[in-house]
């Protein structure tokens, strides 16, 4: 009987099919895979922009907060009190520095920085607890002006250079500083500018902080001494008319998980104000100035507006 068997033209075809099947295996493997890292980065994203909003929201909301359980007439009611809210733009601040008063440059697009102010309530170092800072310590009811409790959003780099939004407080021990979400690509405000004389709690426009205190610095300032133009300065600043704040989050995961190569753009205040003021570093970011090893991670942006519930001064 005549032995079966394949010939080699046979053999080499099939080897052929058998990598060629291999070869496809493996691809839809790695797209898979790729697919299933870049949707959990996502949720990262998701969940880290959600919390990042919902921290400084809550304390957005608790600027200006007038404690009226108190003796004394509360600090808020006095014209001369510092504004209860405050930033600088395209900036980042120390960790362990008084407040927002030694900016330093700036991380991650021209980061801005946002800091508010609040008396909290109760007595002891950490109050009753019903007031607390963005770190989530309770805050006590003030004895003056310049002990209310503080809330301060920047951006800084961590040990590794990655930039990480950041809650700074005043502590019974001093000023801290504790990391919120890391993978910042730009964090960027705007303040609601309630223009109306008298005032309706409805803002007219939105400026950064360097249109602020643009506006500040034209203001006609009365007094003999330093002390008292900086009284005048109180009693006078835009900053008193802020009654609402837009924030705006572009976060970034760990790795480059995005399978296609679309160049993309992000306007985190929208095209038309990107377009209007291409001054304002940090609102309009594309994806092409990332380097190369950056480019296609997995991108989110985070934008809100909050309303403050008083006067934010």
């Amino acid at each position: 009987m005549k032995a079966g068997g394949w010939s080699i033209v046979e053999f080499m075809i099939a080897v052929a099919l058998g990598l060629l099947v291999t070869l496809l295996a493996s691809g839809l493997f790695l797209a898979a895979g790729s697919n299933y890292r870049n949707h959990s980065e996502n949720m990262w994203l998701s969940d880290g922009g959600r919390y990042a909003l919902q921290i400084m929201a809550q304390a957005i909301r608790q600027s200006a907060n007038i404690n009226w359980e108190v003796d004394a007439a509360p600090f808020e009611l006095n014209a001369e009190t510092p504004a209860a809210v405050d930033g600088r733009d395209a900036a980042s601040i120390g960790r362990g520095g008084d407040g927002i008063s030694a900016p330093q440059a700036a991380v991650a697009n021209g980061s801005d920085v946002l800091a508010l102010r609040f008396s909290g309530s109760g007595g002891g170092a950490n109050g009753d607890g019903s007031s607390v800072n963005c770190a989530g310590f309770g805050v006590a009811a003030p004895a003056d002006a310049e002990a209310r409790g503080w809330s301060i959003f920047y951006v800084a780099a961590d040990a590794g250079g990655e930039a990480e939004l950041r809650c700074k407080y005043r502590g019974a021990a001093g000023w801290g500083a504790d990391a919120i979400v890391r993978g910042v690509d730009s964090f960027q405000v705007l303040y609601g500018l309630d223009t109306d004389m008298p005032a309706d709690g409805v803002p007219n426009t939105y400026l950064n902080a360097t249109g602020l205190r643009a506006l500040d610095a034209g203001l006609a300032l009365v007094g003999a001494t330093p002390d008292e133009l900086e009284r005048d300065r109180h009693r006078k600043t835009y900053w008193k008319r802020v009654c609402s704040v837009k924030l705006a989050l572009l976060l970034h995961g760990d790795g480059n998980t995005r399978v296609d190569t679309v160049q993309t753009r992000f306007d985190l205040f929208g095209a038309a104000y990107a377009d209007a003021h291409g001054e304002d570093q940090g609102v309009r970011v594309l994806s092409a100035s990332f380097p190369e090893s950056q480019r296609y991670r997995a991108r989110r942006m985070f934008s809100m507006t909050v309303a403050l519930r008083n006067r934010s001064g």
